[in-house]
């Protein structure tokens, strides 16, 4: 079965640290490039973090979240994750992983037209 499944979104404090996870069927997660994005109310999706997930571990921050977030994944358990420290309101969206197949020719892309398999989404509120 090919699936995402995203988890740990809240509601917090801004502050807090919470990590969300992306849990992957295995087909999906052998795909090498994957994605964190985001979507608020009212505005477009935007790419948050990418990783090629191959030897390397190639990372692409937007710059919005440099230095705040960090993309990490455990290749055991096929699961990525987003650990976001020193969060502001203005990340409160609904967070989705996504993934797609690419040569690592570039960096992992940010643009979201670049993935091609998508996960339901977990909400994070910041107030």
């Amino acid at each position: 079965h090919v699936q995402l499944v995203e988890s740990g979104g809240a509601s917090v404090q801004a502050g807090e640290t919470p990590r969300l996870s992306c849990a992957a069927s295995k087909s999906v997660y052998d795909r090498n490039c994957l994605g964190w994005f985001r979507q608020a109310p009212g505005k477009e999706r935007e790419g948050v973090a990418t990783i090629y997930t191959g030897t390397g571990g190639v990372k692409t921050y937007a710059d919005s979240v440099k230095g705040r977030f960090t993309v990490s994944q455990d290749n055991a358990k096929l699961t990525l994750y987003l650990q976001m420290n020193s969060l502001k309101p203005e990340d409160t969206a609904m967070y989705y992983c996504a993934s797609v197949w690419k040569y690592e020719l570039t960096t992992p892309p940010l643009a979201q037209s670049s993935y091609n398999l998508w996960g339901q989404g977990t909400q994070v509120t910041v107030s």
